[in-house]
């Protein structure tokens, strides 16, 4: 694609990484605060734990991910903007993180959350397949992890902020006051911004200017087996990490006697800086020793969870709640491997014009399987097991989880035996 004399200069990759850094952590801290409020939530209502687990969950993830698959279709075509479409995705999941602060009842909190899952739907694919555009695929798992850093260091934020804002005002200022800076980082977004693809950096012949029609889209995408391998591996993955964060924020009030405030500081700091370091390691490892055998781009995620098991296994069932969370620290690193290898993966594994929507696909079943099963299954559990556990349930849950982490250590073991045939092939 020929560069026009009036066309803009696009951002550096640092520039965009930066900008999107921060968009994701925005998006993350919006999706996590909910997690440290549930408890005062659950209390203030008179909810569930199913009715958590759902809110939680379910009602958001159902949406993001199905809105997700067309927002990628249309993200992947040459003439889309994909910062327009971040910073009106940005705007609208802003809004309705807001709006969770004014719900009356669980029915109207529910629709809000599911308004947040609207709007977040149309970050990621956009994002990734700009990340994929602008940066040498030897070093694309660095920077895929460089912008997976968002994920824990705004889940620590939301901890820490809507924990803090919870004690001092209440769960629904926290939810207004965390909601509306969103809406001016929108307008930034928006002014700042560039795609590369309309700046002349990424050449395009006239085949590939072309978009793939749909099921030639999921062709590409599934004739991969190490692709459909990857699937399970992240799904797994996800469904853990997003129901051990949901329900030990609660185990650590219920068991252990902490204060939301207490368990947003204490949890979050630890959860976010090993969940940044491990995002940030992984991806270090991917690019390190993926570049001498392609196979190792996966072996850090597939030996990490493994290892996890035990240590998380004892975090739980520690005596004292500082001694289980220093312990946690380390699985939470290893488990936190996984992103920008899987990712690099993805964007590594399928042809250019069809990244956006690999991107979707993955983020589809990482999330309704993840986000929207794995909070509101083990909040059936623990509700299930109440009568015989009482509060100590959802100790019981943990345990449950952290022995299912040797499933996506085995997959993405699997995976990462295919790669050296096909990562890489169709740049």
């Amino acid at each position: 694609m020929a560069t026009s004399s009036t066309a803009k200069a696009p951002n550096s990759p640092r520039t965009l990484l930066i900008i999107l850094l921060i968009v994701y952590i925005f998006n993350f801290l919006d999706r996590q605060i909910v997690n440290i409020l549930a408890e005062p939530i659950r209390m203030d209502l008179g909810l569930s734990d199913t009715q958590i687990g759902l809110m939680t969950g379910l009602a958001f993830a159902l949406f993001y991910t199905v809105l997700g698959i067309p927002i990628a279709r249309y993200a992947d075509r040459p003439t889309t903007s994909r910062p327009k479409v971040i910073a009106l995705a940005l705007a609208i999941w802003s809004t309705m993180t807001a709006l969770c602060g004014l719900a009356q009842n669980f029915v109207q909190l529910l629709l809000a959350r599911i308004g947040v899952g609207i709007g977040e739907a149309g970050c990621t694919p956009a994002a990734h397949s700009l990340i994929a555009d602008s940066v040498p695929k030897e070093r694309r798992s660095r920077a895929l992890a460089f912008y997976a850093l968002g994920i824990p260091i705004g889940t620590l934020l939301g901890m820490m902020i809507g924990g803090f804002l919870n004690d001092i005002l209440g769960w629904r200022r926290a939810f207004i006051v965390v909601g509306l800076p969103g809406i001016l980082l929108a307008g930034f977004v928006l002014m700042v911004l560039r795609d590369p693809r309309k700046s002349g950096l990424v050449t395009q012949t006239s085949d590939t200017a072309k978009s793939l029609g749909g099921m030639e889209t999921l062709r590409a995408i599934f004739g991969s087996r190490a692709l459909v391998l990857l699937l399970v591996a992240g799904s797994t993955a996800s469904f853990l990490a997003y129901g051990k964060t949901t329900w030990a924020t609660i185990f650590f009030q219920r068991t252990h006697g902490l204060t939301p405030g207490e368990v947003g500081f204490y949890f979050g700091v630890v959860n976010g800086l090993a969940g940044a370091a491990g995002t940030w390691l992984g991806g270090w490892m991917a690019d390190r020793f993926g570049s001498v055998n392609r196979r190792h781009v996966l072996s850090a995620p597939a030996i990490g969870m493994a290892v996890a098991v035990p240590l998380q296994l004892y975090a739980y069932s520690a005596g004292y709640w500082v001694l289980g969370l220093a312990v946690l620290a380390i699985p939470t690193v290893l488990n936190s491997f996984y992103y920008g290898p899987t990712y690099s993966s993805v964007q590594g594994l399928v042809p250019l014009r069809t990244r956006a929507m690999a991107s979707a696909v993955m983020l589809f079943c990482q999330n309704l399987i993840g986000l929207g099963l794995g909070p509101l299954l083990f909040g059936m559990l623990s509700d299930t097991l109440k009568p015989e556990f009482g509060d100590g349930s959802v100790q019981v849950v943990l345990y449950v989880a952290s022995l299912m982490g040797i499933l996506p250590a085995f997959f993405f073991w699997r995976c990462s035996l295919r790669l050296n045939a096909e990562l890489d092939h169709k740049d």
